[in-house]
């Protein structure tokens, strides 16, 4: 793993005259309020773990996940713990993603170009070696596979009063059909209007939103199981098992560089 970068001065990302750069930083914790900018990033962290929103989906990524997102999107970022944050900047007519925001998974290599390019800051010569190993770059992160973690919003208000009591609380292990009375549904039409909304059934949307917050959990030094516990896992095994499809790693792993 190559080693931290100096500290990036503050820049207008937005602003700059370079089509493609990256800016690196560590952070002991943030909690940065809505915002956009012009330009479509990369969000990466090379070690840590950030919590990235939008209005439409919630995002928890470990060192070998990032997030696209498209210019011109709200979002906001928090993060409870010291993470290491590497950004690529992108001008729109430059790279070919999807509009909406996407996990991928950061391969080895791909984190090594971040960090090295994170060096030049936002400033480097046109047609030097910068310029060239910028482009490799771009092309390398356009090929990033995606990594299916996100946690979809639901656009019915009557449905955000159930997620919203269970992103405050993980553990809460009250049924749809209490959930659903409390919102002024029927469990039928909570578990229909899910569906449509977020593409998960509840039990999906529920055991991955406490996955999420389990890696949130980890991240700020908790046990594997003080994690579990914490999100309303009685068998630690059973959590293991699911964090591990989910993630693609154990949890006593995915915090390793």
């Amino acid at each position: 793993m190559a080693k931290q970068t100096t500290r990036n001065p503050i820049v207008d990302p937005d602003a700059s005259l370079r089509p493609v750069f990256v800016l690196s930083d560590r952070h002991d914790r943030v909690n940065v309020p809505w915002h956009s900018h012009r330009r479509v990033q990369l969000i990466h962290v090379s070690t840590g773990v950030l919590t990235v929103r939008t209005r439409t989906a919630r995002f928890v990524i470990p060192p070998q996940r990032a997030v696209w997102m498209g210019g011109g999107i709200e979002h906001r970022i928090e993060a409870r713990s010291p993470f290491w944050l590497t950004t690529c900047y992108v001008e729109p007519e430059r790279v070919n993603i999807p509009i909406m925001p996407r996990v991928v998974a950061v391969d080895r290599l791909a984190d090594e170009l971040l960090i090295a390019a994170s060096k030049f800051g936002d400033s480097y010569p046109e047609d030097g070696p910068e310029a060239r190993l910028m482009s490799v770059l771009l092309d390398r992160l356009q090929g990033l596979r995606p990594s299916d973690i996100a946690l979809p919003e639901p656009v019915d208000e009557r449905l955000h009063r159930i997620t919203d009591r269970l992103l405050l609380d993980p553990a809460c292990n009250r049924p749809l059909s209490i959930l659903a009375a409390e919102a002024a549904l029927t469990e039928r039409t909570a578990a229909r209007w899910f569906l449509r909304d977020t593409g998960m059934t509840f039990g999906r949307w529920r055991q991955q939103m406490r996955l999420q917050h389990a890696l949130e959990h980890l991240a700020v030094g908790e046990s594997v199981t003080q994690a579990a516990l914490a999100v309303g896992y009685a068998d630690v095994s059973s959590f293991i098992v699911a964090f591990r499809n989910l993630f693609g790693q154990t949890p006593a792993r995915i915090l390793d560089p």
